[in-house]
């Protein structure tokens, strides 16, 4: 194994592996005059800038005093905007306002505050703040569930717009007139989603969007501030369309279950409605105009993603771009007449890069069937050289899904002489909502780990992965589902795991996680503990750690308030109780996944060592 201090031929790729920032974030001003993003894992924080979206100026930093920030949201005349900062994972936000003319932000609520902060907008006469967070402002202390403020800049008084019943994210938005604020509750059905409409003033709340109990909606402002877009789950597909203000009607737009739409939203500085469509774990894009009822496909680049984001003030427009071989940007896609698109970076990455990305490696596209017949995708990176073994890397969520996308730690355990193979299994995003859905018939802890079981045994048998040089990783649900699998598949299958902030008691977790995450377990799981004391227990890795043969892992975050300490914890009670060991790698100043340079620089050197370590011991 690699010891930390210990030198590596492969460590100058891994520090320029790192010194390739993740884009988080990126957004444009309403104007289209500016553009925002932050840069992550280049170092102790992620950092936010501005740039004019010409490009012409260089890229302005904001205030960073070792937080992690994001530009939040925009102001409608875009004359300023809202900051959120959060330090070492905690996920405790403060939000700070800026103005364009003179940016020098100023905090409007405390540092490392008590409670959770979702959403946050600036009214448009810049003088109120629009935010939920679980706080009794009698008390200032936290409580269970989050309610909608309306807070005066000058004063600090806080007024309650709105008082959801149970916890959840209600993320409030202010229309751009700022008389009506939107936002979503979750009271009647832990799958379900509803959206209400609160005057400014905070009287007559009201619910206006309900499809059923147990219907998952979205929906958004419409530049106008007289629609809003409403996307709503219908069993097959998602449909969408536009609920009016003036007679609150929705016109549903599209509803075709051949089409299985991801997002749709209206940007500022156009008539046309952004939608995104999932093919086969693809994403591509297309512009609707609501008034002609036009639809324009979004152009697309072979082997790669371009998402739009918003029209910027000469007519282009911003997008993300991405791939295995080329790190996510924001891009400027201009029209070249004949000839497509012409694409410009508007951070200055390709600078940072330099010529790294003919040193990555790209993925095939794999395809294999489950054990109950249900087609699965997944992606397979092959190692240079003759691999070492294989190293399967779970995405977690499980509402996620992954893409021919770059990552720093599957290209340097490629470098490292490992296969890495990432399954989308059921529950993925991608694939169409009946795929999404399908983890809901058992549960966590069910055929989607028949899915990575079937997945592994597809690549032995096809001689890409050999027996007992297997190894599973993996972030949250990925960390779930690896603890998973070294206590429930043979050494042959899964010869190592490297559980990163992953659920061993689910029982632990409900109880410590993030009141507004309780909800998602309840709909995973078919209900609470109290309601589902056998299958929280059945399908909790850290009954079954005495069936652990194979060499493990642990990796978490101590400040995690998603899969607390709590679950580690307990695991280790239970991993010694019965004699079963272990190695541990925990940071002090990381929350729920491993974030920062230092830190991830560790941490894929000891994965390496690791896995090198346990294969070898295979003979």
């Amino acid at each position: 194994m690699t010891d930390s201090n210990d030198t590596h031929p492969d460590d100058g790729f891994l520090d320029r592996l790192l010194d390739v920032p993740s884009l988080i974030a990126p957004s444009v001003s309403p104007s289209g005059l500016v553009v925002a993003w932050s840069w992550g894992g280049r170092g102790a924080a992620a950092e936010a800038y501005l740039r004019s979206s010409t490009g012409d100026d260089e890229p302005l930093r904001l205030h960073g005093a070792g937080e992690d920030i994001v530009v939040q949201s925009w102001r409608p005349d875009s004359a300023e905007f809202l900051l959120a900062l959060t330090r070492d994972g905690t996920e405790r936000v403060r939000l700070m306002r800026a103005a364009i003319a003179k940016v020098a932000p100023v905090p409007v609520t405390q540092a490392e505050p008590n409670f959770y902060i979702s959403g946050g907008e600036l009214h448009p006469n810049g003088r109120w703040l629009v935010f939920a967070a679980n706080l009794d402002p009698v008390t200032g202390g936290e409580i269970e569930v989050s309610w909608v403020f309306r807070q005066d800049l000058a004063s600090g008084e806080r007024l309650v717009l709105a008082k959801p019943q149970r916890a959840n994210q209600p993320r409030p938005t202010v229309n751009a007139q700022g008389t009506h604020v939107l936002y979503s509750r979750k009271d009647r059905h832990p799958a379900g989603r509803q959206y209400w409409l609160v005057d400014i003033d905070g009287k007559n709340d009201r619910e206006i969007l309900n499809l059923g109990d147990d219907v998952e909606l979205r929906a958004s402002w419409a530049p106008s501030g007289q629609q809003i877009v409403v996307i709503a789950d219908s069993g097959s597909h998602r449909r969408v369309g536009l609920w009016l203000l003036a007679n609150s009607v929705i016109h549903w737009l599209f509803d075709d279950p051949h089409i299985q739409i991801e997002s749709a939203f209206v940007p500022s500085g156009t008539g046309s409605m952004v939608a995104i469509e999932n093919q086969e774990g693809a994403r591509r894009a297309w512009l609707y105009d609501v008034a002609s009822h036009k639809r324009q496909l979004w152009p697309q680049i072979a082997g790669a993603t371009l998402l739009p984001l918003a029209p910027l003030s000469d007519g282009s427009w911003a997008a993300r771009f991405y791939h295995a071989r080329q790190p996510g940007d924001l891009m400027r896609v201009a029209p070249d007449t004949g000839k497509g698109s012409v694409l410009t970076s508007l951070t200055g990455l390709p600078k940072v890069i330099g010529a790294l990305p003919a040193e990555l490696i790209a993925p095939e596209d794999i395809r294999w069937t489950s054990g109950d017949g249900l087609r699965m995708q997944g992606w397979l990176y092959r190692a240079k050289e003759s691999a070492k073994g294989t190293i399967v890397e779970i995405h977690g969520g499980p509402t996620y899904h992954v893409e021919n996308r770059f990552d720093p730690q599957t290209q340097y355990l490629l470098r490292r002489g490992f296969n890495v193979f990432m399954p989308n299994y059921r529950g993925s995003t991608g694939f169409g909502l009946p795929f999404q859905n399908a983890i809901l018939k058992e549960g966590w802890g069910g055929a989607e780990q028949e899915d990575i079981r079937s997945g592994i045994a597809f690549l032995i048998e096809k001689g890409i992965a050999a027996k007992g040089r297997i190894g599973v990783t993996g972030v949250s649900y990925g960390g779930y589902s690896s603890w998973w699998a070294i206590t429930h598949f043979p050494p042959d299958l899964v010869a190592a795991a490297a559980p990163i902030c992953g659920m061993t008691d689910l029982v632990v977790d409900y109880e410590t996680t993030r009141p507004d995450l309780r909800l998602y377990s309840e709909q995973m799981l078919g209900g609470s503990p109290t309601q589902m004391p056998e299958r929280y227990r059945e399908r909790s890795p850290i009954h079954h750690v005495a069936n652990i043969k194979g060499r493990l892992l642990i990796v978490q975050g101590m400040r995690d308030p998603n899969v607390t300490p709590e679950n580690l914890a307990a695991v280790r009670r239970a991993l010694e109780g019965a004699k079963i060991g272990y190695e541990l790698l925990t940071f002090a100043d990381e929350g729920h996944g491993i974030r920062k340079r230092v830190n991830n620089r560790l941490l894929y050197r000891r994965l390496a060592g690791f896995f090198e370590a346990a294969f070898a011991a295979a003979g």
